[in-house]
């Protein structure tokens, strides 16, 4: 059996667009989760930013004021600890009445400034790599030289301008620490810092004219050079309290300011320093200071604690300033985290509930769409096909929703509207068709019918003639291949073929009978192995599948060889087995015939197969019997066609026994059934035995007119197609049994060889040729 209709893409499967479906709606939550999560996750990394850069900036704010309170205090100590004996040394070294107890005095304190620095350089830092370390190891280091310098001192040794430059060194070492503390991560901390460590360096500056003044001794004479460096430092002092200090000042620091400089100790030192800039004189070798330079040392003793009173009271204000911001930056992250904690909530819970009703929505409308495509319109689709009236509240109304969303719900209706409009008209148009087709099948079958009478009659009139005989039976033949497909065309129309049988009928003789429709019966071999009977209402339906099948096997497969039917009961009922030895088919075009023989095809898949409907016709007759019929690859090399008929057609031996009914063969149809009976003249052979080619002609008997036609919607009302009963008008010699010949004996002629070759490449030529038509 070979395929009888062209490869086509198969028809798509209901998981298909599930898949695609659930595909986009995954996409959908992918695009709708991945809209919140780009803001929210920029914004969350935006947050976490600024805030590691305000706890960082406070951090390094609480090491400043951490550094101040550890390093800052004992240091701004220790330099005015060395501002006062650096003016002691050098005052020795002038000459001057210094009592050694005095000197003692403050080297002791002075020592006491160094320890107490170095316990707080040498405590534990809160930053690893703080910046203010460097310049605190390098004032140690300077320090280390302090006690030489004393003992030059002492000695003499060495001169005034190197002592007293050590201990200036020392301090702008101090001085460089200070600046460094005025380096803070706050702008606004940094600018309070920088006039307060002016102020300091100012204080510096003042002790200078003091160390100046100091090395004049009892004589009141400076060196030239020295008398510039107390001109500079009297111009720096003046300078940097004038432009650097109090306009800068915190309202607190000019107010103390203030109070300095009206001060009597603030204005004998600027009236002593007026003096030195104007009442000096040029002696051989230096500058004479006026007499009023003997009044700096008790107004220095008295205009010193106010001014360290003003510094240590504005770094007190730096550090708390400091430890304020810091207080306010780590506020500030709170805040900020909390806030932004807050709308980022506020962002995910608007995201989520606009996601969860956009889905919501989609899911309502896909579940509508699924019940519209699976049950809805399949059913409209059947009442329509049926002829029924359809009820408009079963289509999708429109949605009362303006959105996106109902926009879609929207034009899924109107889809929806149109493909029923659609689905109404072609329903229209197909039962137009099948009552056009069973017209068709009416008229054409008063043509066969008209035709088989004629035969009839040929037959009676001419039957001593054994070769027009030959010719008649043969057309014959022909014309009951006609009816046959005028039967396919009723079914194909959606009709069903009446089955005039009221008696069950042996599956021998429903063997013999579909074999009996065959153009090519001599070659089927029948085989029936058990002894059942079929439900008379079927009889008609099963004979045209079996003699579909079995035309289909012999046209395509060699003339001369054998095409085998076998049935037997097997557990889900009756298995009919059709073999042939036709040419090799392919796997695949095995399931693409399996799927029609499973699928009724639409009018245009039939218009294209209009000269090869087999397939169709048994597909539409097994789903109207609740048959399986399978194509496979038999092991001849051919095709086997399995056909498993379910017992509910089927009526066993003893069940036909046990209610007095006698198994036997039907009797000969009247006239007015539809069907002929075709019967093979066998030898005496039991019903079971497989009959042998070429055992007779058939014979028929006369069948009358059909009936009215009807349309394919109404069963009862089916056209008939005319009847026969073969073997009726065969001659005597004819009905006659043939004695077989041997089968070992070959007696066919050259000629027969080369005829029966010849028919066997015409028939293989013509399968190729049709394979190919298959090919896409």
């Amino acid at each position: 059996m070979t395929a009888t209709a062209p490869e086509g893409p198969p028809p798509e499967g209901p998981r298909e667009p599930a898949k695609r479906r659930r595909r986009s709606v995954i996409r959908l939550r992918t695009l709708l989760v991945w809209l919140a999560v780009v803001p929210t996750v920029a914004m969350g990394a935006q947050v976490v930013v600024t805030a590691d850069r305000l706890l960082q900036q406070s951090a390094h704010l609480r090491a400043d004021v951490a550094d101040g309170e550890r390093v800052g205090r004992p240091l701004y100590e220790l330099m005015a600890d060395l501002q006062a004996e650096r003016s002691t040394t050098a005052a020795r070294w002038a000459g001057s009445p210094v009592p050694k107890g005095e000197l003692s005095r403050r080297r002791a304190a002075t020592d006491r400034g160094v320890a107490a620095f170095r316990r707080a350089a040498d405590s534990a830092d809160a930053r690893a790599d703080d910046r203010v370390d460097g310049y605190v190891s390098a004032v140690e280091k300077e320090l280390e030289g302090l006690d030489a310098y004393r003992e030059r001192t002492d000695a003499r040794s060495g001169s005034a301008d190197r002592a007293t430059g050590y201990y200036s060194g020392v301090i702008e070492r101090m001085l460089r620490v200070f600046q460094e503390f005025s380096n803070m991560d706050d702008a606004t901390v940094t600018q309070q810092s920088r006039p307060v460590v002016a102020l300091v360096e100012a204080s510096e500056v003042l002790a200078r004219e003091d160390t100046l003044l100091a090395s004049a001794g009892p004589a009141g004479k400076l060196s030239t050079a020295r008398f510039a460096e107390l001109t500079n430092a009297v111009g720096a002092h003046r300078f940097l309290f004038g432009t650097t200090v109090v306009p800068y000042l915190p309202e607190n620091g000019r107010q103390g300011y203030a109070r300095i400089a009206a001060s009597d100790a603030w204005k004998t030192k600027t009236r002593i320093e007026d003096a030195v800039l104007a009442d000096h004189h040029d002696i051989p070798g230096g500058i004479a200071l006026p007499g009023a330079v003997h009044g700096w040392p008790a107004m220095y003793g008295k205009l010193v604690p106010q001014l360290s009173a003003l510094d240590a009271e504005q770094l007190r204000g730096v550090i708390e300033a400091a430890d304020t911001t810091a207080d306010e930056l780590e506020t500030q992250v709170f805040w900020l985290v909390a806030g932004s904690g807050a709308g980022l909530l506020l962002v995910v819970a608007v995201v989520v509930f606009t996601t969860r009703t956009v889905l919501r929505r989609m899911a309502n409308l896909h579940r509508r769409t699924v019940t519209v495509a699976q049950k809805t319109l399949p059913d409209i689709v059947e009442r329509l096909q049926r002829g029924q009236h359809i009820d408009p509240d079963a289509l999708p109304e429109r949605s009362r929703d303006r959105d996106e969303v109902g926009r879609i719900s929207d034009a899924f209706a109107r889809a929806v509207s149109v493909s029923v409009e659609g689905y109404r008209q072609l329903a229209d148009e197909r039962q137009g068709f099948g009552m056009f087709a069973a017209g068709i099948a009416s008229r054409t079958g008063n043509l066969v019918s008209r035709q088989l009478s004629l035969t009839e009659d040929l037959q009676d009139t001419f039957g001593h003639d054994e070769a027009l005989l030959a010719q008649l039976m043969k057309s014959d033949q022909l014309t009951v291949g006609m009816r046959r497909q005028i039967e396919n065309l009723l079914i194909l129309a959606g009709g069903e073929v009446p089955d005039p049988h009221t008696e069950p009928m042996r599956v021998a003789d429903v063997l013999r009978e579909a074999a009996a429709e065959v153009e090519e019966f001599r070659r089927i071999e029948r085989v029936a192995l058990d002894e059942v009977s079929v439900e008379p209402r079927v009889i008609s339906a099963i004979s045209h599948l079996l003699a579909e099948l079995l035309d289909n096997a012999t046209r395509f497969s060699p003339p001369a060889s054998r095409v085998s039917i076998r049935a037997e009961l097997v557990t889900d009922g009756l298995s009919v087995e059709i073999e042939d030895r036709g040419p090799r088919v392919a796997p695949e075009r095995y399931e693409e015939m399996n799927g029609r023989l499973h699928a009724a095809p639409p009018y245009a898949v039939l218009a294209e197969n209009a000269h090869r409907l087999g397939l169709f016709v048994v597909g539409h007759l097994a789903d109207q019997l609740g048959a399986r019929v399978t194509l496979r690859r038999s092991t001849y090399g051919g095709t086997a066609a399995i056909v498993i008929l379910p017992e509910e057609h089927l009526i066993r031996t003893e069940e036909r026994s046990e209610g007095g009914a006698e198994l036997r063969v039907p009797a000969p149809q009247r006239p007015a059934e539809r069907k002929s009976e075709l019967l093979l003249t066998a030898r005496a052979a039991a019903p079971a035995d497989p009959v042998p080619a070429g055992a007779g002609l058939p014979r028929r008997r006369p069948a009358e007119a059909p009936a009215a036609p009807t349309t394919p919607g109404e069963k009862s009302a089916l056209p008939p197609l005319p009847e026969r009963v073969p073997q009726t008008h065969l001659a005597k010699q004819l009905r006659e049994q043939r004695t077989p010949e041997p089968a070992d004996e070959d007696t066919a002629t050259p000629e027969e060889v080369a005829d029966a070759w010849a028919d066997y490449e015409q028939g293989t030529e013509t399968v190729e040729t049709e394979l190919r038509q298959d090919q896409p």
